[in-house]
């Protein structure tokens, strides 16, 4: 019988996939801690005992895992079984060169393989509202969707296999990095006594902590347009002024001091009367890429 759904790893987000999932279809899990046997039993999951038990019930085999390594040792574990997978869908948190490992694995062995990268929260999993950033092969990810369809919110298509790992890493970048500088900002506003909540307020406005990346990143970066607006020289005089007021509130700046450096370089190369946005041309020159939609 292979009318279940199977998931491997049923920890705080692989047991909110499992239960959202129990919901719509008959779901099989299995985890190396049995301790988790009752909870996802509780949540309507059957238990597995071993691998092999679960992909004898399962055609579709999810895998929600801690670490990169364990996610390559289970797909080779899953490949070398009597009964395996159809196919393979990868929830974990890896690298993209880990999902092509998996995928290399999988493809020398029969079994098709996705990586679908989970964007969100826990409550957002087990409410079976997820969004999923998708990559492998076209034919890989048809087979994939009517299993995602049960709990997506939405599917983010984004190419071969790799991407959706790859845009999970580099969303997760950007939040945690601008966590840093707005702790760093929020301590400098908290030395001179503006409250959080209109601080707040006020970077929430549409001229705020949006602006960069609707105004800049979208208009002006995908049209190659860096005429007129904020030029590099204004804004890295903005950038000065920031780093004395922190200095002499004394207040330590980590990403804020480091986000600095550009404009220096930027100045340096004769750039101060574009646009601030034009930094990315260093970053075309550096890494060999182009933000032009038309590219």
């Amino acid at each position: 019988m292979t009318d279940y759904v199977g998931i491997i790893g049923l920890g705080n987000a692989g047991s909110a996939v499992a239960s959202a999932l129990a919901k719509k279809t008959d779901v099989i899990g299995f985890d190396v801690n049995p301790v988790l046997r009752h909870n996802a039993e509780s949540n309507g999951i059957r238990w597995a005992k071993d691998y092999q038990e679960i992909s004898n019930h399962s055609d579709t085999i999810i895998l929600s895992l801690p670490k990169p390594e364990i996610s390559i040792a289970i797909t080779k574990t899953l490949a070398e079984l009597t009964k395996k997978p159809n196919l393979i869908i990868e929830t974990s948190t890896v690298t993209p060169q880990t999902a092509k490992t998996c995928f290399d694995i999988c493809e020398t062995n029969g079994i098709a393989y996705v990586d679908a990268a989970i964007a969100g929260g826990v409550a957002s999993m087990a409410s079976g509202s997820i969004t999923f950033f998708l990559g492998g092969k076209n034919e890989h990810k048809d087979q994939a969707r009517p299993i995602l369809n049960l709990v997506a919110s939405s599917i983010y298509d984004l190419g071969p296999v790799g991407a959706g790992m790859g845009t999970k890493v580099v969303n997760n970048g950007i939040m945690h990095a601008l966590m840093v500088v707005l702790i760093e900002a929020f301590t400098m506003s908290n030395k001179l006594g503006v409250p959080s909540q209109t601080m707040i307020d006020i970077l929430n406005r549409d001229e705020g902590i949006l602006r960069p990346l609707v105004h800049r990143v979208q208009e002006r970066m995908q049209e190659g347009n860096y005429e007129g607006g904020m030029s590099v020289t204004n804004a890295r005089k903005d950038s000065v002024l920031a780093l004395e007021t922190a200095q002499e509130l004394g207040v330590p700046l980590f990403a804020t001091l480091a986000a600095h450096t550009p404009y220096e370089i930027a100045e340096a190369k004769k750039m101060g009367d574009m646009d601030y946005a034009s930094l990315a041309l260093l970053w075309e020159e550096w890494s060999k890429v182009d933000f032009t939609l038309d590219n």
